[in-house]
């Protein structure tokens, strides 16, 4: 990204989603744009960059629970409109981390914080969760972790 702020970004793909007539990639931002303005309502502040990638990822994360259930009920169509959510949403976060560059980047978390056992597990994932914001599943990171320390 260059000097535009993620929110200015999603602003500007929305005007570009109006214009093209694509009503449900213009829905999912529409979503988006709610999320923003509801926090800022709420505590009066104004989203930043790092904050905005935080909603994101919970946003993401709580449509792919969201699939889970529609698919275990059998309602695959609503599935389909959380997938296509989820592929909006994911327009505005970082590129996701491969496995060998996730694996590094916790290795590297474990000795610098001096890991040694489960008990140091909340160390880790304090060193990872600033670098992995948006980039990777914090669910999947952990059972990656419980595995290198267990």
């Amino acid at each position: 990204m260059s000097e535009q702020t993620l929110k200015a970004r999603i602003q500007q793909e929305m005007k570009v989603a109006m214009r093209a007539k694509d009503k449900p990639r213009l829905g999912a931002i529409r979503l988006i744009q709610a999320e923003i303005k509801r926090i800022e309502v709420d505590e009066r502040i104004d989203v930043d960059d790092a904050r905005l990638l935080a909603v994101l990822d919970k946003m993401t994360k709580q449509r792919r629970d969201s699939i889970q259930q529609y698919e275990a009920a059998g309602r695959d169509e609503l599935a389909e409109v959380e997938a296509l959510e989820i592929a909006v949403i994911q327009e505005f976060l970082p590129a996701q981390l491969t496995e060998a560059e996730l694996s590094e980047l916790i290795s590297a978390a474990i000795t610098s914080s001096g890991a040694e056992s489960m008990k140091d597990m909340g160390k880790v994932m304090g060193v990872l969760k600033p670098q992995l914001q948006g980039r990777a599943d914090i669910g999947e990171v952990s059972k990656k972790i419980k595995a290198q320390l267990g």
